[in-house]
């Protein structure tokens, strides 16, 4: 699990341009929006869009559980690993 988390967490730095963020300072459970790492919804855009490229995942723009899927890199790591068994 510690790779998948990894692979997010190096995703997240590269794909937003977080220049200032080292792999260390994400915190796997905490939240990614609002008063964790503090992206916002164009970051969500454009992290949706690099998880279907990196882990070929399909997120259905209208989904109410998409807000719970983006909460932390655990959450994220969830969603990929249940997308990935499908």
């Amino acid at each position: 699990m510690a790779d998948i988390d990894t692979d997010i967490k190096q995703m997240i730095i590269e794909e937003l341009e977080l220049e200032d963020i080292a792999l260390e300072d994400i915190d796997t459970e905490a939240p990614l929006f609002g008063d964790g790492l503090g992206l916002d919804s164009i970051d969500a855009l454009e992290l949706g869009l690099a998880l279907q490229k990196r882990f070929n995942v399909k997120i259905d723009a209208n989904s109410e559980q998409n807000k719970e899927h983006f909460r932390s890199v655990a959450s994220l790591r969830n969603f990929v690993l249940a997308q990935q068994a499908q």
